[in-house]
Parts: C-alpha cells; sequence; structure tokens
C-alpha cells in the first residue's frame, strides 16, 4: 500500500457545512444542488483510494480550497473490495477515484457504497452514471488497436481497421490482448463485441480472434509493451495520450476501429461509513466543474470524446465519438463472472 498526502493551510477554525451544502444524498424526496458554498473542512483528512499518484495535482488543488487534507491508499479493485468484506465492511477509506465500472457495481450490490447525486450531475451523459446515484465516472477508457507497421509490412500484411479484419486467419499469431479476467480494458473489449453483435454472434467471432492470439497477457500493459518490442503486430490496448505517445516514439500507430469503439466508464464512488463521507461529496462536486474536467482530461491524456460532460474539451486525438458502441452497461457487472467462465473455457487457458 502507498501513500500520498495532499497540501492542506492551517488553523482555520469554520464549522463543516451540513451535506446539503454540497449537494444531496438521496432519498425519496431529493434534489440535485444547484449551486456549491465555499467550504472548509478545518483540516480533516478524505482518505482515497486511487489507481495513480498523477491525480495528486488535482487533490492538492481541491484540498486548498477547502480546507482538508487528502491521503492516497494505492490497491486493485479487487483487493479493496476483499479488504473491506474482511473487516467487516468498515471501510479503509473515504473516496475510491478510478477503475474499472464492474468492480464499482459490486460493491453497490453488497452494500459498500454511499448514495449521492452530485451537482452538475444532470449535465453528465446518463451512460456514464449510476442511475441509484451510487457511482459516477471521471472519463472513459475506450478500446483501439496499437499497430506495428513496420512488422506488418515484413510479413506483407495489411493494415487493419476493423475487429472484422483482425479475425482474419492471415493475421494469426499476431495479435495480443490481455486476459480479461485480469485487464477492465480488455474485458471491456469483450463486453462491448457481445453488446455490438449479440450473444450468438459475438462469441463466434471471439473464437475466431481467439485462434489467432497464441497467449493472453497476465498484465495490463503487456499488449503495448509486446507490441513495442516487436513481438506481435497487434496489440489491444487502452487508446488514449500514453499510447499515442509510446505509438510516435517507436514508430507505431494507433487505430479506432471503424466498425466500433468498446469502452468503460472509470468509476467514482464514495465509502459507506467513512469518516470523511462529507468531503468526498464536497470532492466528487468539485470534480464536476468544467474547469476540474478540463485538468482530468490533461493528467488521463484523454480525447474530448472521453469525457462525460458536453464540452468539455480534452486532447485532439481524433476519437470518433459517434463509433463507441452502444453498450449496455447496466450488465457490464452482473454478467461479468458468466463471461469470464465462457472465456475461460474457449481459450482454454491460454
Amino acid at each position: 500500500m502507498v501513500i500520498y498526502t495532499a497540501c492542506t493551510k492551517e488553523d482555520t477554525k469554520v464549522d463543516i457545512p451540513p451535506v446539503g451544502d454540497v449537494g444531496e444524498s438521496i432519498d425519496d424526496d431529493a434534489q440535485v444542488g444547484d449551486t456549491q458554498e465555499k467550504l472548509d473542512f478545518n483540516g480533516m483528512t478524505m482518505n482515497v483510494v486511487t489507481t495513480s499518484e498523477k491525480y495528486v495535482e488535482l487533490f492538492d488543488a481541491f484540498a486548498a480550497e477547502v480546507n482538508a487534507k487528502v491521503e492516497f491508499l494505492s490497491m486493485s479493485s479487487g483487493e479493496v473490495i476483499a479488504r473491506i468484506e474482511a473487516e467487516g465492511g468498515k471501510p479503509m477509506a473515504d473516496l475510491w477515484f478510478g477503475g474499472g465500472v464492474d468492480a464499482f457495481m459490486a460493491a453497490k450490490e453488497s452494500g459498500l457504497l454511499e448514495q449521492y447525486r452530485p451537482i452538475e450531475i444532470d449535465k453528465v451523459d446518463s451512460r456514464f452514471v449510476d442511475q441509484d446515484g451510487y457511482w459516477s465516472s471521471k472519463g472513459l477508457t475506450v478500446v483501439g488497436f496499437l499497430i506495428n507497421e513496420e512488422l506488418l509490412g515484413e510479413k506483407n500484411l495489411p493494415i487493419p481497421s476493423t475487429w472484422a479484419e483482425i479475425a482474419d486467419p492471415i493475421y494469426k499469431d499476431e495479435i495480443i490482448m490481455a486476459n480479461p479476467a485480469i485487464s477492465g480494458t480488455n474485458y471491456g473489449a469483450v463486453k462491448g463485441i457481445l453488446d455490438m453483435m449479440g450473444e450468438d454472434k459475438g462469441w463466434e467471432y471471439l473464437s475466431k480472434l481467439n485462434d489467432n492470439i497464441p497467449f493472453y497477457g497476465k498484465r495490463g500493459k503487456d499488449p503495448e509493451e509486446k507490441t513495442v518490442a516487436g513481438e506481435f503486430a497487434i496489440g489491444i490496448i487502452p487508446a488514449d495520450k500514453g499510447s499515442f505517445d509510446v505509438a510516435e516514439k517507436n514508430n507505431l500507430s494507433v487505430v479506432y476501429p471503424e466498425d466500433g469503439i468498446a469502452w468503460v466508464p472509470e468509476g467514482v464512488a464514495i465509502f459507506k461509513g467513512g469518516d470523511g463521507v462529507d468531503i468526498a461529496k464536497a470532492f466528487i462536486d468539485y470534480m464536476l466543474r468544467d474547469e476540474n474536467q478540463k485538468i482530468l482530461s490533461e493528467l488521463d491524456g484523454k480525447d474530448s470524446a472521453q469525457m462525460i460532460k458536453d464540452g468539455v474539451s480534452g486532447y485532439d486525438l481524433g476519437l470518433p465519438k459517434e463509433r463507441l458502441i452502444d453498450q449496455d452497461i447496466s450488465t457490464f457487472g452482473s454478467m461479468r463472472e458468466e463471461i469470464l467462465n465462457k472465456w475461460e473455457e474457449l481459450t482454454k487457458g491460454k
């Protein structure tokens, strides 16, 4: 576990505002707040489970604005749920920031999350938030192809631009993806294909794709690293500015599939029963402000089409929003075990 600490102001003594001044906890008559008053949390600490220390800049600015301290705990989504359940439901943190939304759905079903309707939530695309108010998103992960054009050229193979094309037998042993049981991005790819093609045709397609993949990466970074190393010609990856930078540095290219782009919301939620619930609610309100969405787009390397609010400008990575697959996110978590069991049977332990 890694802990980082964000800054705070000192010695200011003002009462913490009631929750209603921040947004609204959900009950039958709850309304979304429409203003955000000046808050002062008197140096209290918010503990945050997050996927990376790169967000310190955003949390530093929040801590300074509301006179709070922020500490980060680094652990995987699976570790988060297992630890809370092992400790009888007592959370180790107040805010959960980032990670595949399937874990957030599982936590919701286990009663581990606090309901909250943030200020400006009505400006967020309804596909990217839980309709019961248990989680929202900080952005989207989208799935693309990292292409080693030099390697394809050596083998006289064309550059693919669609999911359909990479299932062609001419790409046998030229493709790598990470095991979807360990990679949220690649689970999102599998779920997106099933939603796009339907169950029967989707599994038929995945069987053909499997024939072209000699083994599945044990780490989420394997497809990128092994494509860069020239071990594979095509890697199935999360496409963001980081992947474009890697491609430019190594004379590779990133392709958004023309027949549909799978996507995964990156969850944000408040742990139920934490000591800093009010600060966590204030942070989500803060995160959804346009200027802070802009900061997030820069920290995460997101295209504008990966942002959860319309009108927030990210990087111009050429992501065509109209190609995002019409996915059923409501079953993203509930079907995970069934999909992965069938996947294991299909791939036979590759």
